[in-house]
């Protein structure tokens, strides 16, 4: 399975844009030659009066009116909480089975290309969540699957498994890292992947929007729903992040938030960032991300701002 190097998140689908944009921002972002997008059953049930499902019902209407779902890679996820009944969240089986089922019907489609272990879940075994899984591809209902928040002695188990039981094995990781947010990857889990192969999709690859420089000041954290979540970032180490993002875009004559995509795909084992847009604006910037080429130069000069060593 492959993907052009840049993953269009849906969690923004359906919360801060509305259907007739999240429409535009999918076909501009097909039109432009990518083709994989990234949701989960549970956005956005954080939003008051929203019960999750609301990004998946966008995709499903989008695919149904345009088309395009035989042009797409769609990855989606499992394993945050839907409900308070045992079988409405984690990894066993039956609420694996159940999510699928709800998770095809919103989407509109009968099969789905990266089905991920959105969150682990310790109490259950991994061999009843392989077992499941094993089941879904043997029928056709998922081509392969991903594990996204698992530590690394979970991943390498859930690999152990499932190369001795013959069960589908977790093809690609989908963990926190970016500038912000590097020292738990590159420590362990980076390592696993190159070792085993694991493609790797990051998410928050712009620190939930501070890579784009749009947040300078206390004030600017006001702009966006999502501005709080970046205000751990207000550090000398985040300052200084953010300088080296804006030496390096007046280089390249580029922008912020493309040349920290560009950084992680600079990475030897990123597959491809995972970024959303709320407008075609932003879609663009991460979109020439996806094609700049940093100088070893520019790559150092960030890697010295953001070090964790």
């Amino acid at each position: 399975m492959t993907i052009a190097p840049l993953v269009l998140g849906g969690n923004v689908f359906g919360w801060t844009v509305d259907e007739a944009s999240s429409f535009s921002i999918l076909d501009s972002f097909l039109d432009a030659g990518f083709n994989a997008i990234d949701t989960a059953n549970v956005y956005s049930k954080w939003v008051p009066g929203h019960k999750g499902g609301e990004s998946e019902m966008v995709l499903g209407k989008w695919f149904s009116r345009s088309g395009k779902r035989k042009d797409v890679i769609l990855a989606t996820k499992v394993g945050g909480a839907m409900g308070e009944g045992a079988d409405e969240k984690g990894l066993k089986k039956a609420h694996i089975l159940k999510a699928v089922a709800d998770s095809l019907s919103r989407l509109q489609t009968d099969y789905i290309d990266l089905y991920q272990s959105h969150f682990d879940e310790l109490g259950t075994p991994v061999e009843e969540t392989l077992e499941a899984y094993s089941a879904l591809v043997k029928a056709g209902k998922v081509r392969y699957i991903g594990a996204s928040n698992f530590t690394p002695a979970r991943l390498e188990e859930s690999l152990r498994v499932s190369e001795a039981k013959g069960y589908p094995r977790y093809q690609t990781l989908q963990p926190l890292y970016n500038l912000m947010e590097r020292e738990v990857f590159e420590k362990e889990l980076g390592p696993i992947c190159q070792k085993e192969g694991l493609g790797v999709i990051p998410y928050f690859s712009l620190a939930a929007g501070f890579l784009t420089g749009k947040y300078r000041t206390e004030e600017d954290l006001a702009k966006s729903p999502r501005g709080q979540g970046v205000k751990k970032y207000f550090n000398d180490k985040g300052l200084g992040v953010l300088k080296a993002l804006d030496e390096v875009s007046v280089r390249r004559h580029s922008d912020p938030a493309s040349v920290a995509l560009a950084w992680l795909l600079s990475r030897p084992v990123v597959t491809a960032p995972i970024a959303s847009a709320t407008t075609l604006t932003q879609l663009t910037s991460l979109l020439k991300g996806a094609q700049l080429e940093l100088h070893p130069d520019d790559v150092a000069q960030l890697d010295n701002a953001s070090a964790w060593r």
